[in-house]
């Protein structure tokens, strides 16, 4: 693995990549396989961010991702102003380990300034109430965004991927049109990892049915049928403090303080990025590894055999803004 600079990464894609950032050319141009966009933010637990240091964060990890110059330039490569953009954060461990809020707003703000109109951008969560315990604002209509929970609104009929058999949400079998996993960078007791892949769990009505065999091959699963794999254009992670053990609810003796902000076109990838630096928190305080404490990461070799991502560490790179 090798870090690279946004110039260099720039310089590799070439002319023809970074045409793909003109408004009106399609996604796909800007999905980036291995790479990801990391940008510094640093805050103590319980503090907030604040809005200045969130938007250079998640502009600069935005751009990094995808070869932009700009955050706003790389959310017009990645969403067109014809878009219903759903942003699904993970808010299971409340305000201390959940996405946060200034993160998210500053997400939304450089996709509307990518033209995507404010009623047309939604931050979802499982409930209301989970989005509240996390700090979000419920809001049936904007502005600045609609941030509503799914409340049980799923599809009448189940359909299937791989293994599993769930009715999803209708936020993503019907209403968006791209999406977003903005999740956070943590441990789990079953999956070793819970960053953006899992936190699609949150859209099926039966996950609870799916975590034998460290969810695998479940996690996969869930996220390549085309309600998913079909609309996912981005992940982000908040580093800004991450948990390395007792997740995947909050644990304070298992916090530490990453200071990172992660965006990447790879699924994968991202997940991978996140597992790593959860085994280097874990060397640094003489634990074993996930997989010696009995939670190896399986679902990103299978993410990656079907198709989904880079697992592989020789092909992932890193991105600083």
């Amino acid at each position: 693995m090798r870090k690279m600079t946004r110039r260099e990464l720039a310089l590799i894609f070439g002319a023809g990549a970074l045409a793909g950032t003109a408004r009106g050319s399609t996604w796909k141009r800007s999905v980036k396989p291995g790479v990801v966009g990391l940008a510094e933010a640093s805050s103590r637990l319980g503090e907030p961010l604040g809005a200045e240091a969130a938007r250079l964060a998640m502009a600069g990890a935005l751009a990094a991702s995808v070869g932009a110059e700009s955050g706003v330039e790389a959310a017009s490569s990645i969403f067109s102003p014809r878009d219903v953009v759903g942003i699904k954060v993970n808010c299971l461990a409340g305000k201390n380990l959940s996405p946060r809020v200034e993160l998210v707003d500053a997400l939304v703000d450089l996709i509307a300034e990518a033209g995507v109109d404010r009623g047309r951008i939604i931050v979802f969560e499982r409930s209301n109430r989970e989005l509240q315990r996390a700090g979000f604002s419920i809001r049936e209509s904007g502005p600045p965004y609609r941030c509503v929970g799914t409340n049980n609104d799923y599809d009448r009929d189940p359909s299937t991927s791989g293994a599993i058999g769930s009715c999803f949400a209708r936020m993503v079998s019907t209403t968006c049109s791209a999406l977003v996993s903005f999740g956070v960078v943590k441990d789990h007791d079953l999956a070793g990892v819970s960053a953006g892949m899992k936190n699609w769990y949150g859209v099926i009505h039966n996950p609870n049915k799916y975590h034998q065999n460290g969810c695998d091959p479940y996690i996969t699963d869930v996220a390549r049928h085309p309600f998913i794999r079909n609309k996912l254009r981005l992940t982000v992670l908040d580093g800004v403090i991450a948990q390395c053990h007792g997740g995947p609810a909050f644990r304070r003796g298992g916090i530490f303080e990453l200071g990172r902000v992660a965006a990447s076109t790879d699924p994968v990838a991202a997940d991978l990025w996140a597992w790593r630096e959860i085994e280097a928190e874990r060397a640094r305080r003489g634990m074993p590894t996930l997989e010696a404490a009995g939670r190896p990461v399986r679902f990103l070799a299978t993410s990656a055999k079907a198709g989904l991502g880079v697992d592989d560490p020789t092909r992932l790179t890193l991105v600083s803004a």
